[in-house]
């Protein structure tokens, strides 16, 4: 840290520093809340996903178990892509989740037990699910990056900036009201002097 000036052009600076400080803060404060709401959020609607994940392959497993039949019905979805958007948070882009693409591979109608028309749409939901979860969680990524770095703001307008900007104002208004306290010190002093020799 440089020297701190004690001069009236350093006081203001600081004086100017700290209202720019005391400006910024609740600036930052309310970009911190509203990024702690929307992981909430998202987390929450992650939990949701995942929910309706598990209950999907429950109700699946209830009747995929009773055939038994070993079909590889994994090989006929072929994913295509994710479909977002941006979106926007407190100033950061985030993906929002619009849908995913599959393509279903043809198969054999005579040779593949009837069950696997419904299985493979009820595999579609989950594969969705799973995609809509990985943005989910691409999502809680960037916020969480951008709650850190702006925590560190806070932080350091709050507990560096402000005190320092603070105590930098008082340092320099003791000094100045010292110096002018000396000032009228000497005046008195050299008055004095002035009224001895002259008499």
């Amino acid at each position: 840290m440089s020297k701190l000036k004690l001069t009236k052009n350093e006081l203001k600076r600081q004086k100017d520093d700290l209202k720019r400080f005391n400006r910024y803060l609740p600036t930052l404060l309310l970009k911190k809340q509203q990024l702690q709401f929307e992981i909430q959020t998202i987390e929450a609607r992650h939990m949701e996903r995942l929910t309706a994940q598990k209950n999907i392959e429950q109700e699946v497993l209830k009747w995929v178990d009773v055939f038994g039949e070993e079909t590889g019905i994994e090989h006929f979805i072929k994913f295509k892509s994710v479909i977002t958007d941006t979106g926007n948070v407190a100033g950061i882009d985030i993906p929002i989740f619009r849908d995913a693409e599959f393509e279903v591979i043809s198969y054999d109608l005579f040779f593949t037990p009837l069950w696997v028309d419904r299985a493979v749409k009820e595999l579609i939901k989950i594969y969705r699910i799973i995609a809509e979860l990985k943005v989910f969680e691409k999502q809680m990524e960037l916020l969480k990056d951008e709650l850190r770095i702006t925590s560190q703001r806070v932080n350091l307008f709050e507990k560096v900036k402000i005190p320092e900007a603070k105590r930098n104002i008082r340092v320099i208004q003791i000094y100045m009201g010292d110096q002018q306290t000396a000032a009228v010190v000497r005046g008195k002093i050299a008055k004095n002097k002035i009224v001895q020799v002259q008499s």
